[in-house]
């Protein structure tokens, strides 16, 4: 006994100590991100680790709507670039193609869904909730019945804003749930609790604390997920929320200083020293100047005019790099964020254009899965319904109802480079005329149906059908072509 307890008490040899201490400080690993001292205090203080839900909760989601809603609506440039980003997310809206083996079903739904989706409005409500997205960090779009519509099909889309998507008695709820969300215990959102009237409403006489529980079927739910478990969204100008007020602060600033200095017409000054040899003059004074006359100072006394020193040189440099730092958040490059390409040529163009577009197709692709085919199995299941609207093949539970959408194309800066280039891959076999019609929105095989028919009414009416080939261009042209417009954006 007593010989374990002096094993247990006995002083460890200074060899076993030193190879703890080796192995202490091989295990304290250091970061320079992670060392905190009077420097980078300040700048970490507000660093957290809270969960992404907990980071987004119902007031900090309210301050960022409100926020960034004030800025759309007061900052111009705030205002063009979110216009600008759900146009060219949207576009004229897109387009469906069904893939079905029927040739005739498929024509027929693509013709009655794109009447529906013109009835109720489709692309100018999915343009909505991109703008709120990028304002509020969400959209919310409820399928909902509308008898009125002049359609076969009832179905229609009814937007809500995020501030009514809400849980008022949260804290009592015993399901999982974030504010306005339950979910299962895989995590899938079961309902979605929709308060009967805007908190902002100013009809609103006291806050209404009902609320309807709409079933998560009939809730389009469109937000970016940066965080695993994120279940509600911020605005997507978040981060360049300080940097707005701050080129609206630089700009007030350098309008004030030019306002003040063009107050003044002039100063009187003296270099005589105090009680010198100079005429007595009231201080601050101001004198009436007249219009193409001469005057007299007073004796010892000069006169020198106020020179306009605003807008500086740098306030147009400071308003560059501002909005170059705002759209970046966004993935825009400068020029569509500013409205100005004076500064482009034709390749940088094409290389800051590159991310920005390939930026919208992942947002295209986002939409279509969690908006558009949401949307499209609504309108089959009510289509399915009415006798004798949809072939008898697709009314079975195993039917095909296999697609794709299209997208507004974008147009080539260059379109005879782009014609001989898409000349190439087809010649090539390195692209299919599916491919080169989707980039420009457009159905492949409707284009060809409608090419035939102008093909054959030409040859009744006797004109030639004779297509002219792409024109070849050399690499010395090319080269020609590229330093002109070098020159001409320098």
């Amino acid at each position: 006994m007593l010989r374990w307890l002096s094993k247990l008490f006995a002083r460890r040899p200074e060899t076993d100590g030193a190879q703890l201490l080796h192995r202490y400080r091989i295990l304290k690993a250091r970061y320079d991100a992670a060392v905190t001292n009077p420097d980078n205090m300040r700048h970490w203080a507000n660093a957290d680790g809270f969960s992404a839900n907990a980071a987004n909760s119902a007031e900090i989601r309210r301050i960022l709507r409100n926020r960034s809603r004030y800025e759309v609506a007061n900052n111009s440039y705030a205002k063009g670039i979110c216009l600008t980003l759900a146009n060219d997310v949207i576009g004229t809206g897109p387009r469906l193609q069904m893939l079905t083996p029927d040739a005739n079903a498929n024509r027929l739904i693509e013709r009655e869904f794109g009447r529906w989706a013109q009835a109720v409005g489709m692309a100018e409500k999915l343009r909505t909730m991109r703008l709120a997205r990028a304002s509020d960090g969400e959209a919310f779009a409820i399928l909902t019945s509308n008898e009125t519509l002049v359609a076969p099909i009832n179905l229609d889309l009814r937007l809500v804003e995020a501030d009514q998507i809400t849980t008022p008695d949260l804290f009592f709820n015993l399901e999982p749930a974030i504010d306005g969300i339950i979910f299962d215990r895989f995590g899938n959102p079961v309902e979605y609790h929709v308060l009967k009237q805007h908190p902002g409403d100013l009809q609103l006489v006291k806050y209404d604390l009902d609320y309807d529980r709409v079933p998560a079927k009939s809730v389009i739910h469109l937000f970016r997920c940066d965080r695993p478990g994120q279940a509600r969204g911020i605005p997507d100008i978040t981060p360049a929320l300080p940097l707005f007020a701050q080129l609206r602060r630089f700009t007030l600033a350098v309008l004030a200083a030019a306002e003040t200095a063009a107050d003044f017409a002039g100063i009187l000054y003296t270099d005589a020293p105090a009680n010198g040899e100079a005429d007595s003059a009231v201080p601050f004074e101001p004198i009436e100047l007249e219009q193409r006359a001469l005057m007299t100072m007073p004796g010892g006394w000069k006169m020198s005019q106020l020179h306009a020193e605003q807008p500086t040189t740098s306030h147009s440099e400071f308003v560059k790099q501002i909005l170059n730092e705002i759209a970046r958040c966004l993935n825009m490059p400068f020029n569509i964020a500013a409205g100005n390409s004076s500064g482009y040529n034709y390749a940088s163009g094409r290389l800051d254009h590159q991310t920005y577009f390939k930026s919208i197709r992942v947002e295209q692709s986002h939409i279509e899965f969690t908006v558009l085919d949401r949307i499209l199995t609504a309108w089959l299941d009510e289509a399915v319904l009415i006798e004798g609207f949809l072939p008898r093949a697709l009314r079975t539970l195993d039917a095909d109802f296999s697609h794709q959408w299209f997208w507004d194309g974008r147009e080539h800066v260059d379109p005879a480079k782009e014609a001989n280039a898409q000349a190439t891959r087809l010649t090539s076999h390195t692209t299919t005329l599916a491919n080169e019609y989707a980039k420009q929105g457009r159905d492949w095989e409707a284009e060809l149906h409608q090419r035939a028919k102008e093909v054959l009414l030409m040859e009744e009416l006797g004109l030639t059908t004779s297509e002219a080939g792409p024109t070849k261009v050399t690499k010395q042209e090319e080269d020609e072509i590229e330093e002109q417009e070098q020159q001409a954006a320098a």
